[in-house]
């Protein structure tokens, strides 16, 4: 017969308590460790399925959080419930800054997936003690959650592109970033980084800079051209040119969450680019811009052209001001691009704000398909 325990409880009565075995308190503590990792993970789903059924309207991937918190509790038993022990939990008593605040959606969004990615692989390595099933099925369900990720932040992106109606396409100057970040305040959803000369040092450490400002401001970023550094820098996407590597190579690299775009310059063009898989085209130059010394202008028609055929969203750019906006609006234009109307601004936060009016007077007919 095993010795018993003795203690004194807080109201000074002696009580007598059978041990457990050394073998039973390690299930004990392995139930403990199910216990807190099953809460935390459906606790995680759940903050992530809110967003996605009230922030995105997105019954795929609210259902498929549902899901998967629906089979995390059939795992929760009676049993592993029956040890849990808050008052005792050391665990409860600890904190990190970061865990105060959350800068935004995405932040928020990215915790969550974190903590329930970690739980998850906790229930895997513990739940083999417990049930050799238990292990398998957290495997298969982490990932299932890293699918989720993945489909919930390309969603989000091209979300956000279909409901971006400015874009700003940088060109080099000194103040690079204090410009950016006033279209930013303005308003700016799209930006994509382009310098041509700089050499990649500078070009990498700009476009870091860039990134981590348009994402504080919940914006998309863009890299120009080079799809290596988009993903050195972790870019939304990458905008190529037509001389620029084909897209289906850029999407093998990218995958499939990253924003690929194309210019095009005619209809030729416009219609190889969607062939192609391209999330979005630049339709231009409209006007002639030193940007695109040389190349002769597309003009407004290839705005009307562009409004009746395009499925994908589209960018009037080239030469396009606070002076000519309408006109390519009345083309039938509801997104455009800029540089220098912008980039060379005295005052970019109000230059923004005034051609969103513009843009915004205008209902996008291809808005609602994503709504």
């Amino acid at each position: 017969m095993k010795e018993a325990d003795y203690y004194e409880s807080t109201n000074g009565v002696v009580v007598m308590v059978e041990p457990y075995s050394q073998k039973e308190q390690i299930q004990q503590v392995v139930y403990r460790i199910l216990d807190a990792n099953l809460d935390r993970t459906r606790e995680g789903l759940r903050i992530i399925e809110e967003w996605c059924r009230f922030g995105l309207n997105n019954v795929q991937l609210a259902g498929e959080c549902k899901y998967l918190r629906q089979e995390l509790a059939k795992w929760h038993t009676a049993e592993i419930r029956a040890a849990r022990d808050t008052v005792g939990d050391i665990g409860t008593e600890l904190s990190h800054p970061q865990e105060e605040q959350r800068s935004g959606i995405k932040s928020l969004l990215q915790a969550n997936f974190c903590r329930v990615q970690e739980a998850l692989r906790v229930l895997e390595e513990y739940g083999k003690l417990h049930n050799l099933n238990m292990g398998k099925a957290f495997k298969q369900m982490r990932y299932r959650v890293y699918t989720l990720e993945s489909n919930l932040m390309g969603y989000q992106r091209h979300q956000l592109l279909w409901r971006s109606h400015l874009y700003l396409v940088t060109s080099p100057s000194d103040t690079l970033l204090a410009t950016v970040e006033s279209a930013l305040k303005g308003g700016l959803t799209l930006l994509q980084y382009r310098d041509k000369n700089a050499d990649d040092t500078v070009r990498l450490e700009q476009a870091t800079k860039l990134r981590q400002l348009c994402h504080a401001y919940g914006a998309l970023f863009i890299m120009n051209d080079r799809v290596d550094l988009a993903l050195a820098i972790d870019a939304d996407g990458v905008h190529l040119g037509q001389q620029d590597m084909p897209i289906a190579m850029a999407r093998q690299l990218l995958g499939p969450q990253k924003i690929i775009g194309r210019s095009t310059t005619n209809s030729e063009e416009m219609q190889k680019a969607i062939t192609d898989g391209a999330d979005y085209i630049g339709v231009g130059p409209i006007y002639e811009t030193p940007t695109k010394a040389g190349k002769a202008a597309a003009g407004l028609e290839y705005v009307r052209y562009a409004a009746q055929n395009s499925p994908i969203p589209w960018f009037a750019i080239g030469g396009i001001d606070a002076n000519n906006i309408n006109d390519v609006i009345d083309a039938g234009a509801e997104r455009v691009a800029v540089v220098r109307s912008l980039m060379q601004a005295e005052q970019p936060t109000l230059v923004t704000q005034y051609l969103l009016s513009q843009l915004n007077r205008v209902k996008p007919q291809q808005e609602s398909i994503q709504n």
